[in-house]
């Protein structure tokens, strides 16, 4: 088994590879996390590891930027988390290339970041180190397995898909538009609808870390067949701001 180091950013969303990851960073661990990577060349890749918490908090309690507490505190590396932060997050996650960090216009000597990066490969979760200024992880990439008949599910899920848009009745991801052109690959169809689609973290976590696009497409078949089914029935449905991609408060 290779394992890899990579700086760890838990979010309470999770990251697919191929979808484009905004963050707002001012907590003092994830700035020295950013000014890590800056020291990285531009021209190569700033990779750092996103994964989902399943128990405990995005943005620590007493970090700077937040409304004031009567005592304020900088975050330490696992505030917010388990003593042992392997127990708060989930197994498997991405890993991100931050292609653009620009110092943010109000931070002052807050010295914060805004940060866009770009989802690449998946990896599973073997351990959490919380000794430095930020948690580093050690991952182990997850290869991508595309499973008997992908080709197939993945048509069906985009069929899938475009009716679950309707139903929507234009309240869908303005990033995925019911006119835009839809991918062919089955794996990158199988991490864009689980993207797009309006699911709780936990169910988008499981189709993360699916054991193949084929099983993903197939979870995702069944899970966008009972959710049109399902808008149909409602009298209203969700407004298009519920679909967007949040930026992260960190």
């Amino acid at each position: 088994m290779t394992t890899t180091r990579l700086p760890l950013f838990p979010l309470s969303t999770v990251l697919f590879p191929g979808l484009v990851l905004p963050l707002n960073v001012f907590e003092a661990r994830y700035r020295a996390l950013v000014r890590d990577l800056l020291k990285l060349p531009e021209d190569g890749p700033r990779p750092f590891g996103v994964v989902a918490i399943r128990d405990g908090y995005e943005v620590a309690p007493t970090a700077t930027g937040l409304p004031d507490p009567a005592e304020r505190r900088e975050a330490g590396p696992g505030d917010g988390f388990a003593a042992d932060p392997m127990e708060s997050f989930h197994p498997v996650g991405c890993v991100a290339d931050a292609a653009t960090i620009r110092p943010r216009p109000d931070a002052g000597a807050a010295d914060g970041y805004e940060v866009l990066a770009t989802g690449t490969t998946r990896f599973r979760l073997r351990s959490v180190d919380a000794s430095g200024e930020y948690l580093v992880a050690e991952v182990e990439a997850l290869p991508e397995v595309t499973g008997e008949g992908a080709g197939a599910l993945a048509a069906g899920v985009l069929r899938a898909f475009r009716a679950y848009q309707r139903a929507l009745a234009g309240a869908s991801d303005r990033s995925l538009g019911p006119n835009q052109e839809l991918p062919e690959d089955p794996g990158v169809v199988s991490y864009l609808v689980a993207a797009a689609t309006q699911l709780y973290a936990g169910d988008k976590q499981r189709l993360l870390q699916a054991r193949d696009t084929a099983t993903r497409l197939a979870e995702e078949l069944k899970i966008l067949r009972q959710e049109t089914a399902l808008i149909r029935r409602l009298p209203t449905v969700p407004g298009a701001d519920l679909t967007l991609r949040p930026t992260s408060l960190n």
